[in-house]
């Protein structure tokens, strides 16, 4: 069953996608928009050369929970860092150092494939809880992951419950229960898919949404569809281009054969977006902006986009 929760109203909001598809520029619209609000934010990064603190409008962001500006804050998951706070909350302190401290540590990942995930969404997990495990650290109203792409953000996504199964018993079978429960539960965690609105984006998107209501009981909340193109044209403004054509002067010719290509890739857009709501996923379309970067005024992309998505909170 999907929930009708507004993403906001969730602990963490897990924002994966295809790769290319602009999915860090709407994790980072979806965390301004709710820092708008007046919610406290914290807008989380996954991968190493992710570049959601620009997108955020500020500087890259670091290993710590660092204020980007009023009540967003944000931070990048440290994969050595993560390891080594599991490993503390985990065993006797004297041990746990020895432990971090010693090489074989470094090998857990390859000896335990899903480990690193593991680290890695159990951290997202922490900082999403109300009751933060960190000594001293604050909780907030809502945490958004900018997971990496499908494939990678459904290894994290899985990774608890791979180990609670392949543990019998003992503290890491628990913590990864505890991890898989709150990522299962659509009234604690949101699940967002980002495509592109062309066949293959859809495609795994739609896998994306199977896989996780097959392995997690949960499907995705909001398929977010970036760069849709719009057109003006109506049908009837279509049939007098295609009867005018040949009759006009060359550039006019020209002009409309653009026009035509438009309205018929903006028409291709719509049937691949009807895929997916004939799926019963929400769907937030989100237009094609003529810059890949920064407005003329240095405005990020995810600033232009907050509006769009502020619906959805």
């Amino acid at each position: 069953m999907r929930s009708t929760l507004g993403l906001a109203s969730r602990r963490l909001v897990f924002v994966t996608g295809k790769g290319g598809v602009g999915k860090t520029t709407v994790a980072a619209a979806i965390a301004l928009a709710a820092a708008a609000r007046g919610l406290r934010v914290l807008a989380v990064e996954v991968t190493d050369d992710g570049d959601l603190g620009a997108a955020l409008g500020g500087d890259p962001l670091v290993g710590e929970e660092r204020q980007v500006a009023g009540t967003l804050w944000g931070m990048r998951v440290d994969p050595r860092r993560a390891r080594d706070e599991w490993l503390h909350y985990r065993l006797p302190a004297p041990l746990a150092t020895l432990v971090a401290k010693s090489r074989i540590v470094d090998h857990l990942g390859a000896l335990a494939p899903g480990f690193e995930e593991l680290l890695a969404v159990g951290k997202v997990w922490e900082v999403a809880q109300e009751q933060r495990i960190s000594e001293g650290a604050q909780p907030y109203d809502v945490v958004v992951c900018d997971a990496p792409a499908s494939g990678h953000g459904l290894a994290m996504l899985g990774a608890p419950a791979v180990f609670r199964e392949a543990a019998a018993v003992g503290p890491v079978r628990r913590h990864a229960s505890r991890i898989e429960a709150f990522l299962s539960d659509p009234r604690a965690t949101a699940v967002v898919c980002v495509a592109n609105p062309e066949e293959l984006a859809v495609t795994e998107a739609l896998e994306t949404d199977a896989r996780l209501r097959s392995e997690l009981g949960r499907g995705v909340d909001l398929a977010v569809v970036n760069g849709a193109l719009r057109t003006h044209l109506r049908s009837d403004d279509v049939r007098r281009l295609e009867e005018l054509r040949g009759r006009l002067p060359r550039p006019a010719q020209a002009a409309a054969t653009v026009a035509l290509t438009e309205h018929q890739r903006a028409a291709d857009q719509r049937r691949q977006i009807g895929r997916l709501r004939r799926a019963g996923l929400a769907v937030c379309s989100l237009p094609l902006l003529p810059t890949d970067d920064a407005a003329s005024d240095g405005t990020p992309l995810a600033a232009l986009l907050r509006p769009r998505i502020s619906r959805f909170l």
